[in-house]
């Protein structure tokens, strides 16, 4: 135990190395950190509003408000959330979760891979796992938030499934599947792309397990009660996706991020996007993986079947990972068009580098002892030199909380969560939330909040309002508590909402609320979250009655 906590402390220390670039005043320069910050600063808004479940984005896109926060992994946006609550600027909150993400998946790496091998090998697990060039160009050049907390949970899972073998408790059981709730809401792609690998993890586990039908159960049980945590963000997520232009905007962009087999073995460090970022694995990383080759026989020939069968799981995860990253893949992309929704076929790196870790922890189990110490300070040392260049930031930049929770004048993404009767964003602030546009009114606004949007409205003739609010299934106008109907398809208005009143003085509500799909997928969520509620209640008075 006392092992354990020195090279967990060791690992933390050395993992600073990749980090310090943070503690500098402001936020790296990347790709998205400034719109993940203004996405959360919407998200955070929306939830000091009373949603608990923030789905809109009020002020983003101009101030016509977007529902990007339906779309994208929630997970990171409630713990900055939370750190902005604790006084914490937004910026900050970015920052600590970077940091705190690239801690934590080495914590669970660690955790994971000496589970069934060695600490040794937890250690070089986690070293591969967080000094891999694409963990820095997630970090440095792209700033990608979510992808970046996913690497946290993959291993959690993981972890907790293997415990699950060794003793099968309640308590493992529960954190298994908040691991996986939280691995689907940290990154939508990559709990995709991590959701096969889990499944054959759990059939190797069931193979080598004496009591399949007990470890099957207790797997299923997992896996459902991870999904129905989660279902309040996939579901929507998933069946409202054909409001948006996302099918539209991703369709066929895969093909921009297709790499040739000699960038990943090495590929010049660059701040840019698409087609020039670095998609090299690692020099490290190949190492092992070759290594891998050598120690399937070795494995096997000694009756260790379960590593051997790691070791082949991962060694196919790699090469197949590397090769739906080329061009020569295009065929399989076009036709299961689920892959489209990764969106960067580099995203698969996230595998790759996933899969040489345990391929590089598996080989360190296999090293004589003499040696063992010297193969391991090796690694390490040569994985500290080749990221040594790619750990730095390309400029920082500073900005006020205004800035963030402000109008902000883009939607932070590509436009593909955009509704899809409007533009993919809108170019100026409207002069006005409520705009007379027929008739002869005037319009007092009494309150403002992120979903809810009161007016009072004196009518001296039958007039047509313009909501400058872009419509999405959810919203409703109600005058003097009646619903009135809604037009957001004319051309002219670009997707907001356009009403009739009659003349008169009116109090105009017009609120984003649940659909029948969102409140399904809230409730199936509530339900599950009682459920273990429940168990865990029960267990608890259990103990308590036999003492």
């Amino acid at each position: 135990m006392k092992k354990s906590i020195l090279l967990c402390i060791i690992l933390f220390f050395a993992a600073g190395f990749g980090i310090f670039p943070f503690f500098s005043p402001g936020i790296p320069i990347t790709h998205d950190g400034v719109d993940h910050t203004a996405r959360i600063a919407n998200f955070y808004q929306s939830l000091t509003d009373g949603n608990i479940v923030p789905r809109w984005a009020g002020n983003l896109n101009w101030g016509y408000g977007h529902p990007i926060l339906m779309f994208l992994y929630p997970l990171s946006s409630y713990v900055a959330s939370f750190f902005h609550s604790l006084g914490f600027s937004f910026i900050d909150s970015v920052k600590i979760i970077f940091v705190l993400g690239f801690l934590g998946s080495g914590l669970t790496m660690f955790l994971w891979a000496q589970s069934f091998l060695s600490l040794e090998s937890g250690i070089v697990a986690a070293f591969l796992y967080m000094f891999a060039s694409y963990r820095f160009v997630d970090l440095y050049v792209r700033g990608a938030l979510g992808e970046h907390v996913a690497f946290v949970f993959a291993p959690l899972v993981l972890y907790f499934s293997q415990k699950l073998v060794k003793n099968n408790t309640l308590s493992i059981l529960v954190f298994g599947s908040f691991s996986l709730a939280f691995l689907i809401l940290s990154h939508n792609a990559i709990s995709l792309m991590f959701f096969p690998f889990i499944v054959i993890y759990m059939t190797l586990l069931i193979l080598h397990s004496k009591k399949k039908q007990q470890i099957i159960q207790s797997f299923v049980i997992l896996l459902v009660l991870g999904l129905g945590l989660s279902a309040f963000f996939w579901v929507p997520a998933y069946f409202e996706g054909k409001y948006t232009h996302r099918d539209i905007l991703t369709y066929g962009r895969y093909r921009e991020s297709f790499s040739s087999f000699s960038r990943f073995i090495s590929s010049p460090w660059s701040f840019e996007g698409i087609g020039k970022l670095s998609v090299e694995v690692g020099k490290v990383q190949w190492f092992v993986v070759f290594l891998g080759f050598g120690a399937i026989r070795y494995l096997f020939k000694n009756k260790k079947n379960f590593l051997g069968r790691v070791l082949i799981i991962c060694l196919i995860t790699f090469w197949l990972t590397i090769f739906f990253m080329t061009s020569s893949s295009d065929f399989i992309w076009e036709k299961i068009t689920v892959l489209q929704k990764f969106q960067f076929t580099w995203r698969l790196l996230t595998l790759s580098v996933f899969s040489a870790s345990i391929c590089g922890a598996i080989i360190t189990q296999l090293i004589p002892k003499k040696i063992k110490k010297l193969f391991i300070a090796t690694l390490v040392v040569l994985l500290l030199i080749f990221n040594k260049d790619y750990i730095r930031a390309n400029g920082y930049i500073s900005k006020p909380d205004s800035f963030f929770s402000g109008i902000y004048f883009g939607t932070t993404d590509t436009g593909e969560s955009s509704p899809i009767w409007s533009v993919s964003y809108m170019k100026e602030i409207p002069d006005a939330h409520l705009a007379v546009i027929g008739g002869e009114s005037k319009v007092i606004e009494l309150k403002r909040l992120s979903t809810r949007h009161v007016y009072k409205v004196s009518a001296k003739t039958k007039t047509q309002l313009r909501e400058n609010t872009l419509y999405f299934p959810g919203w409703n106008i109600l005058v003097d508590n009646k619903k009135v109907p809604i037009e957001y398809q004319a051309r002219n208005n670009m997707g907001v909402m356009t009403f009739f009143l009659p003349k008169g003085e009116h109090t105009v509500i017009v609120q984003f609320t649940e659909t029948k799909l969102r409140i399904v997928a809230d409730s199936i969520s509530g339900l599950t979250f009682l459920v273990v509620v429940i168990f865990i209640m029960k267990r608890f008075l259990s103990c308590i009655y036999r003492k």
